[in-house]
């Protein structure tokens, strides 16, 4: 059998009209909702394009702030780095000065080593610790005092300059950051909504904690500022030093010189005086002996002519011995004889003793002339040693402050 559908159930006319009533008042509601959404959409929408238009500005304007900031201390950074370079090239110039002052040291102080050395020289009695050797040996310790004070003075320098590059790398590389940071905010400060190359970045909306504060930042360089005046005042105060120990050194240096040159100068007029004195001498000594040699001639001359008579006088006496028996007399004639020999015989025995006296005293004079020659050539020896060498040596000595 076939089966029978059920027709729907009908409502009523009150329930259709009551269904319409809901309906309607239901779709007034949810259109009077999505009407007030849209509102607050509109309403919101404006705000938040307020809010990130203000926020756009406000973040604009500090980083235009931050840019000057930047800009502020990356002068006054500079400032100091330009500050500081100049310095140190001015310290190494000084530097520079000292070496060549050091340099300058050697040969004099080769001079005054080279004099003593000479005069080591000398002989006799010229060998004597006199005003030049002693002005000489302090001559010597000066410069070796000059040399170890330019040598801690270059030391000191050598540190300073270091001290002041370490200052210089310091503000570089803050100067480097600082114009790295410029470059990227003023880069920033040229964005706009629609400019090229945006996009998301996640990760990059935080706080680092490594980064610093703006006091710890704007410390930082100021710490680096007052460090590298510091160290370029240190450095001036050691320029202003060093200008003064090269000025004193080389006036020390000078005025020693001078003494040395003083002394030698007198040393070799009392030494040439001394010469000319002995050489006066020798030529007094040298005319005595020449005379002495004619007086012993003389005298020689003088007990060879006393022989004849003296035969003379002995012939007669020994011819008289022969005369026969009383003619053998003491007559005046045998006495006078006698006499005569006798006298004859003490003339030679005084001219023989003061022969003797004459050739003793020629052995003195050349014994006083062979001193007088051989002091005379001490004397020589001295004048050339101090006069020649040294002097000659001394005067391509030229000192200056450096």
């Amino acid at each position: 059998m076939a089966k029978v559908v059920q027709p729907p159930p009908k409502f009523v006319p009150p329930e259709w009209t009551i269904s319409n009533q809901t309906k309607y008042a239901n779709a007034e509601a949810e259109r009077a909702a999505a009407e007030r959404l849209i509102a607050e959409s509109d309403r919101l929408a404006e705000e938040t394009d307020s809010t990130t238009k203000k926020t756009q500005r406000d973040v604009d304007k500090k980083i235009d702030q931050r840019i000057k900031d930047m800009k502020f201390w990356n002068k006054e950074v500079d400032d100091k780095l330009d500050a500081i370079k100049t310095e140190t090239d001015s310290l190494i110039a000084f530097k520079t000065r000292v070496d060549k002052a050091m340099e300058a040291c050697k040969e004099p102080l080769h001079i005054a080593q080279q004099c003593l050395l000479n005069r080591q020289r000398r002989r006799g009695i010229d060998l004597v610790h006199d005003d030049p050797e002693k002005e000489l040996m302090k001559e010597v310790e000066t410069i070796q005092g000059v040399l170890a004070l330019l040598e801690r003075t270059r030391e000191q320098a050598v540190e300073q300059i270091r001290l002041n590059r370490k200052a210089k790398y310091n503000l570089e590389k803050d100067l480097t950051d600082k114009s790295t940071a410029i470059s990227i905010d003023e880069r920033n400060s040229e964005l706009r909504n629609h400019s090229a190359g945006l996009h998301f970045k996640p990760d990059a909306v935080k706080i680092d904690a490594k980064s610093t504060t703006p006091d710890e930042w704007q410390d930082f360089s100021d710490d680096n500022n007052v460090a590298a005046e510091k160290q370029r005042q240190n450095s001036v105060a050691l320029r202003s030093l060093i200008d003064g120990i090269l000025q004193s050194t080389a006036n020390d240096m000078k005025r020693q010189c001078e003494l040395v040159d003083d002394a030698m100068t007198r040393r070799i007029h009392e030494t040439r005086d001394a010469k000319c004195k002995l050489e006066e001498h020798l030529s007094k000594v040298l005319r005595q002996i020449t005379e002495m040699e004619d007086n012993i001639d003389k005298l020689q001359k003088a007990i060879a002519e006393k022989e004849a008579p003296l035969k003379l006088a002995h012939t007669r006496l020994d011819n008289r011995s022969y005369r026969p028996n009383v003619e053998q007399c003491r007559d005046p004639v045998q006495y006078r004889l006698i006499e005569e020999v006798q006298t004859i015989e003490a003339s030679i025995a005084q001219l023989q003793d003061r022969l003797a006296q004459s050739h003793s005293s020629m052995k003195g004079l050349i014994r006083k002339k062979i001193d007088l020659e051989e002091d005379i050539d001490v004397k020589a020896n001295t004048l050339f040693i101090d006069e020649t060498e040294c002097m000659g040596m001394r005067k391509s000595i030229s000192i200056q402050a450096y």
